[in-house]
């Protein structure tokens, strides 16, 4: 990811991404939201690796992006592609407060912050019928795919940002993904960033 140029994903928007950059290293960092140790790689380790996403999401999608955090990957997608209609769901009230801050701060209005669980009767209702749905470091794959599916609408799909032991968590939660609503599971890499995109098929 190192090699990645922030101007080749973000474009015109690049300043937008600094002023994410800067809020995460400074407010995100002492709020607790971004490890002190992170900071000097939160180009290439944590904003880059959910903006490259954006290449497998369709033009003008819904995304719901489930246990947003402090806005990862939501935040970057929003800024790299301005198109998109993207929730962020962040059960925490600090988290909540903070990127409904940093939203406004950078005045990016398509994006829309709810507080609460991805699981719970009233989110379910306000958000389902997305076409992806998004997460990254939020569960186990079987967990994740009970929250999310549900939330996609048929022919939609729910995309994972995950780390090397995608594969194993695959084989192990291959019936609750089905349970889900889920198909056939694709593990790809984008740009360095491990993902695995899950169709809902039921």
């Amino acid at each position: 990811m190192s090699e990645m140029d922030p101007s080749a994903v973000f474009g015109s928007r690049l300043p937008l991404a600094q002023e994410y950059h800067d809020s995460l290293a400074t407010d995100g960092s002492t709020r607790g939201f971004i490890g002190p140790r992170e900071v000097p790689r939160l180009w290439e380790r944590h904003i880059l690796n959910c903006a490259v996403i954006e290449q497998v999401i369709p033009e003008g999608a819904t995304v719901i992006d489930v246990g947003s955090g402090a806005g990862l990957p939501g935040i970057p997608l929003a800024i790299a592609r301005p198109d998109l209609h993207i929730t962020l769901i962040e059960p925490l009230l600090k988290r909540y407060n903070y990127l409904n801050e940093v939203t406004e701060k950078l005045g990016l209005d398509n994006v829309t912050v709810l507080r609460g669980r991805a699981e719970e009767g009233p989110i379910k209702k306000a958000v389902a019928g997305a076409d992806v749905v998004t997460s990254r470091a939020v569960a186990p794959l079987g967990k994740l795919a009970k929250w999310s599916l549900p939330l996609v609408r048929k022919g939609g799909e729910m995309i994972a940002l995950k780390g090397s032991s995608v594969h194993e968590e695959l084989e192990r939660d291959a019936a609750d993904i089905k349970k889900a609503g889920g198909g056939k599971a694709e593990v790809t890499t984008v740009h360095g960033t491990t993902i695995i995109r899950v169709p809902r098929v039921n």
